[in-house]
């Protein structure tokens, strides 16, 4: 099994890293862009598209706001990505928002914050997988025919790409999003040229539809608040700004100043992209509406349920270059494709923030551990299977799951910049250099300004997405803190339960007698070698006990044992029922009961067999007995195991599979030489005593057949 599950292992993510090359797995700028602002930079395909969605309720009259809310969405991104260059400068190591409130809010704001960006990062894979299959769909029609499948798909594909490793993951992905930020510039280019230097008249595919508002004539209260909706559905083009701060430890050296220069130009890009498509669709008089089947008329007719409502940048494209044109065809397969890879912002933000979380025991500890290409596998398998069950409960619909959007981030967004004002505060009441002083005032300044606005937005977004789901990433962030806190909770009650205390205490104090317990059915060689094993020990009192379930073979089990002369007390047990785990749980119990100041040892023999299907033929009896016992205080449980055949011939087998490397678990070239280590081909320089220990075989198992009764 062991051969053939490392195969496709190798084939699909690669060979394992030594933790020693972990330093080359570090990123370049160039590279860490497309890794970590991929999220923020596709998003520029949507946002625009939601805005004009909200606003269609009120008529193609409100059109006209579009350019007020992108200035909104603009200055709000500009306050985001500077509040968060003073993040990354101060705050390296990798926490980003989590560590920023815990260290300055307390742990419980940490928490909410790690709450808030963990639905997010599932929310990410979710909308952009879905959002990028809808753009592929209208294409392609089985996409859309399979929706739900072909989405299931791209996230298995991204995983795998994931776990090869971030800095492999970030080359895949660095094309697709350069040729789709090259491609939107282009076109927003051409399109100025056009209009401005060649008088060209550009018209959208929907630029002869009529929209049927859904409430005519909104004035007042009513205007505002769709005018906020609409601002508040524009910022999801700021989602994803974040996993640059939790990704510091990914940069090249110098890590924080790099980090800082990927957010100024990722704000800078995705503020120019989102204006000029804003801008271009309102030229072409692009033309969208919630409720495409009926709110779009056509010749006054509504265009129905067939009619398949295309993306902002899909009209913009076709009317600035023309629907086929070669350009268009290239902006159409990178808008789709970049969405797909927009998801591995959140691929590498959640196993990082895991990471985290694990090492201050707020989630498993295996999401701590690095996988064989030193990436957090755990945390991409989880990430990956959370994805997967939104894309399947909202049928990957972007325009459901989108409700669900930035309530997170904006929560993480607030805490942490008010967290970033407190850290100010505090290092100002005792730096006396005046000249960091300026810059520590400066950097609060910033803070508090974005504290301030993301608060607001913060609240714009509860109060306007509420109802149409924002409740569903609410109650998802209060199950991801209840969850953690209670395994906080669990790992601190368990820490002060076996914590070493300074004095002597009943676990370093010697038992006063060790009475060892020797289970058998018959005599056979394991019940022999399990015998010599117990006299060995030295107990100060040793029996052998076995199950009266069949009174013949019982009496017969005495003869044997007098004819021998074996000098091992045999005691019998009755067991009127057929029982055999029961009596000898209770007689253990009554040793401990009478002298609770004994260890009472219980050697079990088993049997080691060399193929699984050889498991399904004995008796797991011992099994069952060390799950009991296991539960039972004072009582030390060993297995003497015994191999059979099948065991030395796995034993064999296994030796040669040791010999056996797969494709591409070994670097070929010459052997480095060093203590304890090889040259790539995984393997390790100490001995493998766990064999030796037991007695068995790696390919057998020594969970076989007990020597108690069957």
């Amino acid at each position: 099994m062991s051969k053939l599950t490392d195969v496709p292992k190798r084939i699909l993510i690669g060979r394992a890293l030594r933790s020693d090359r972990l330093g080359e797995t570090l990123l370049p700028k160039r590279v860490a862009l497309p890794v970590f602002a991929s999220d923020p930079l596709s998003s520029v395909a949507y946002a625009p598209g939601e805005v004009l969605l909200v606003l269609s309720i009120a008529g193609l009259s409100a059109y006209h706001f579009s350019p007020w809310i992108a200035l909104a969405v603009v200055v709000l991104m500009f306050t985001v990505v500077a509040s968060y260059r003073q993040n990354v400068h101060a705050y390296p190591s990798g926490g980003g928002d989590y560590e920023v409130a815990t260290t300055n809010l307390g742990a419980k704001a940490g928490l909410t914050v790690a709450s808030a960006l963990l639905v997010d990062y599932v929310l990410t894979v979710a909308v952009s997988i879905a959002s990028g299959i809808e753009n592929l769909g209208s294409a392609v029609p089985f996409v859309v025919e399979h929706k739900v499948a072909c989405a299931v798909g791209v996230v298995v594909l991204l995983t795998v790409m994931n776990l090869r490793g971030v800095k492999e993951s970030g080359k895949l992905f660095a094309i697709p999003t350069y040729v789709f930020v090259t491609g939107v510039f282009i076109m927003i280019a051409w399109g100025a040229f056009r209009g401005l230097v060649l008088g060209d008249t550009m018209r959208a595919p929907t630029a002869d539809y009529q929209i049927k508002p859904e409430h005519q004539g909104l004035a007042g209260f009513a205007l505002v608040f769709l005018l906020l909706r609409a601002f508040s559905s524009g910022c999801a083009a700021l989602t994803g700004v974040e996993a640059i701060s939790n990704g510091v430890p990914a940069f090249r050296k110098p890590k924080s100043r790099n980090a800082a220069t990927t957010l100024a130009l990722m704000g800078l890009l995705a503020v120019t992209m989102f204006c000029g498509i804003i801008v271009l669709a309102l030229v072409t008089d692009v033309r969208m509406a919630e409720n495409p089947a009926v709110d779009l008329v056509h010749n006054g007719v509504a265009v129905g349920a067939d009619y398949v409502q295309n993306p902002v940048i899909t009209q913009v494209a076709e009317a600035v270059f023309g629907k086929g044109s070669f350009l268009f065809l290239i902006l159409a397969g990178a808008t789709a494709l970049v969405l797909f890879l927009a998801a591995n912002t959140a691929y590498n933000g959640f196993p990082v923030l895991g990471s985290i979380l694990a090492q201050d025991r707020y989630l498993p500890r295996q999401l701590h551990t690095r996988g064989d290409r030193l990436a957090f596998s755990n945390g991409i398998v989880l990430l990956a299977g959370a994805a997967t069950l939104l894309i399947v409960i909202y049928g990957a619909d972007s325009t459901r799951l989108i409700q669900l959007y930035i309530v997170g981030v904006f929560v993480s967004f607030t805490l942490s910049q008010i967290g970033m004002v407190r850290h100010w505060n505090r290092h100002l009441a005792t730096e006396t250099d005046q000249a960091k002083r300026r810059h520590m005032i400066r950097s609060r300044a910033i803070n508090t300004f974005g504290a301030f606005f993301t608060g607001l937005v913060l609240v714009v977004v509860l109060l306007t997405k509420f109802t149409h789901g924002a409740w569903v990433a609410l109650l998802g962030m209060v199950i991801f803190y209840a969850t953690m806190t209670a395994i906080r909770k669990h790992y601190d009650r368990v820490a002060d339960e076996i914590a070493a205390p300074e004095g002597p205490s009943d676990d370093s104090v010697r038992p006063s007698r060790v009475h060892s317990v020797v289970l058998i059915s018959k005599i056979h060689r394991p019940t022999l070698r399990a015998l010599a094993y117990a006299k060995l020990m030295r107990s100060d009192t040793l029996e052998a006990l076995t199950v009266n379930v069949d009174p013949a073979e019982t009496k017969a089990l005495r003869a044997e044992w007098e004819r021998r002369g074996i000098t091992v007390p045999l005691k019998v047990l009755d067991s009127p029922y057929r029982e055999i785990t029961r009596p000898i749980i209770e007689y253990v119990k009554s040793l401990r009961k009478e002298s609770p100041r004994d260890a009472v040892s219980v050697i079990i023999p088993e049997y080691v067999v060399g193929h699984w299907y050889e498991h399904l033929l004995h008796n797991q009896s011992a099994l069952r007995l060390k799950g009991r016992l296991l539960f039972t205080p004072g009582i030390m449980v060993t297995s003497v195991p015994y191999q059979l055949e099948s065991s030395e011939a796995a034993r064999n087998r296994a030796r040669k599979r040791s010999e056996w490397n797969a494709p591409g678990a070994v670097r070929r070239g010459p052997a480095e030489t060093g203590s304890g280590s090889g040259s790539g081909s995984g393997s390790v320089g100490s001995t493998d005593v766990s064999n030796k220990s037991s007695g068995g075989s790696s390919g057998g198992s020594s969970g076989g057949s007990s020597g108690t009764k069957r």
